[in-house]
């Protein structure tokens, strides 16, 4: 068995296994091998992460594909976890698109990733239904040619994009489940009754839910209660670690005030995170 082949089933298993699955999402090498000394099973790339460390804005077709991939494969070789990542729309309207970033995704040593149905187009900014289900279908044909488990996450972004339609998000996650999604996703959610709604429509299939903004008043264990396999950050660490930057920095630019610099970690600690 490959490395790969062990890394993409231990990634399945762990969402079969008992208990919450906490899925965090690094940005680059330095913030995954920082996640994985913390102890955490698994690791996901973040679109915005990467956008905002290369000074870009994100969910406007700033990344290439190729950027997002290169990330991906320096993320997967910092560390020995398991790499799912964000792969956006699949880079490309077509089920066709879909399929062959799910084997370029495989061949930077990925075990997972999610496909989102949302178009990146302000006009129109979710696929019609019937395209959206053909392209989680390519989607988890090139997953399952993939000679490993690969972990599929579909993504429904109805309430990304204003759009807080309960019946249409189920039914279009009950309809990617249906074409072989192997996790079910709607970003956005907040409320225990929508979770619960969701989670009950697709069972037994797995389900994440984006936790770390403050409109979601559940914890960890609540998500737990009503069925949540696995939870994720999109790009909440990456604010996090950049909104204390910000916040130091500005003291200082405003009026020299060092409090917030003199809040850094050692550089014994953090330099030690990034020993061998």
């Amino acid at each position: 068995m490959s490395a790969q082949q062990r890394l993409g089933e231990r990634f399945s298993q762990l969402h079969r296994q008992d208990g919450l699955l906490v899925l965090p999402n690094p940005w680059d090498a330095g913030s995954a091998k920082m996640l994985a000394s913390l102890g955490f099973q698994a690791l996901a790339t973040t679109s915005a992460g990467l956008a905002f460390s290369l000074g870009r804005r994100d969910a406007e077709g700033a990344i290439s594909r190729d950027e997002a991939l290169a990330n991906a494969r320096d993320i997967v070789a910092a560390t020995a976890l398991p790499v799912a990542a964000d792969l956006e729309n699949g880079y490309g309207d077509s089920p066709q698109d879909c399929a062959e970033t799910l084997r370029l995704a495989a061949a930077v040593g990925l075990v997972g990733g999610s496909i989102e149905d949302a178009t990146g187009r302000a006009d129109a900014p979710i696929y019609a239904f019937e395209l959206a289900v053909e392209r989680i279908h390519a989607a988890v044909a090139a997953a399952r040619s993939l000679g490993f488990a690969f972990t599929l996450t579909a993504r429904a972004e109805n309430y990304l994009h204003g759009r807080a339609d309960l019946d249409d998000t189920i039914r279009r996650l009950v309809a990617y489940a249906e074409a072989g999604a192997d996790v079910l996703y709607a970003p956005g959610l907040t409320s225990r009754e929508e979770i619960s709604a969701v989670v009950q429509a697709v069972a037994p299939r797995p389900v994440n839910v984006l936790v770390g903004s403050p409109s979601l008043n559940l914890s960890l264990d609540e998500l737990a209660e009503l069925g949540v396999k696995r939870v994720s950050l999109g790009s909440n660490l990456a604010r996090v670690a950049y909104g204390a930057f910000l916040q130091a920095a500005t003291g200082l630019a405003d009026g020299g005030d060092l409090r917030g610099a003199q809040q850094a970690v050692s550089f014994d600690r953090i330099n030690d995170l990034f020993r061998g």
